[in-house]
C-alpha cells in the first residue's frame, strides 16, 4: 500500500510541476498580451500592441506564411519605438508595394534559422570570446555581445540593438524583442 501511496504521490508531483511549468512558461508578457508557447511567432506578435508596425511589415513582405512555418526561426523582434526611431518616412517608404523585395531583405534580416535561446546566444559570446557572428536568414551576418548583463546585436552598419525581452518561447521557435531596428549593408 505504501508503494501504491509513492508512486500516485509522485505522479501527482509530476503533473503539478509540469502543470507549474507549462504555465509559468504562457506568463512571458511582450505588448501587454501573453506569449503562449503552444502559438507560433505570427498567431502571438499579432496579439502585442508593441509590435503593430513589425507586424504590418511582415503582411506587407509576404512572410505570414513563412514565419507561421515549422522553422524553428529565432527573430530579434523590434518594437513599434525602434520603428519609430528610423529616419522620418522610412517605414512608409519600406510598405509601398515597390519596395516589397527591400522590405523581405529588412525583415529577414531579424531572422536567424533555428531555435537560439538566451543560454545558447550566450555560450555562443563565451566560446567567440567575448562575441558571436550569427547568419540571418537574408545572408546578412550579426554580431552579438554580453555587458553588464544585456545582450545587444549590432548590425552591419554599426546600429545597436539591445534585447528588451528575450527568449519569448513560440511552437516554432524563439522571439527576443530589441530595441532597435537592425539594418543590413
Amino acid at each position: 500500500m505504501q508503494h501504491r501511496f509513492h508512486r500516485v504521490a509522485s505522479i501527482t508531483l509530476a503533473v503539478a510541476l509540469s502543470a507549474g511549468a507549462a504555465s509559468s512558461m504562457a506568463q512571458v508578457m511582450v505588448g501587454g498580451a501573453p506569449m503562449l508557447p503552444t502559438k507560433d511567432i505570427i498567431d502571438n506578435a499579432v496579439n502585442s500592441k508593441d509590435h503593430t508596425t513589425l507586424v504590418a511589415a511582415v503582411k506587407a513582405a509576404g512572410l505570414v506564411d513563412t514565419l507561421k512555418g515549422p522553422g524553428p526561426f529565432t527573430v530579434f523582434a523590434p518594437t513599434n519605438a525602434a520603428f519609430a526611431a528610423l529616419p522620418a518616412g522610412t517605414v512608409d517608404t519600406l510598405l509601398k508595394p515597390e519596395n516589397k523585395a527591400k522590405l523581405t531583405t529588412v525583415l529577414t534580416y531579424h531572422v536567424v534559422p533555428g531555435k537560439w535561446d538566451a543560454a545558447a546566444i550566450t555560450k555562443m559570446i563565451k566560446d567567440g570570446n567575448g562575441m558571436a557572428s550569427i547568419k540571418t536568414v537574408a545572408g546578412g551576418t550579426l554580431t552579438a555581445k554580453a555587458a553588464g548583463g544585456k545582450v545587444t546585436v549590432t548590425d552591419e552598419n554599426g546600429g545597436v540593438a539591445t534585447v528588451t525581452t528575450a527568449d519569448v518561447y513560440q511552437s516554432n521557435g524563439v522571439i527576443h524583442v530589441v530595441d532597435k531596428v537592425l539594418l543590413p549593408k
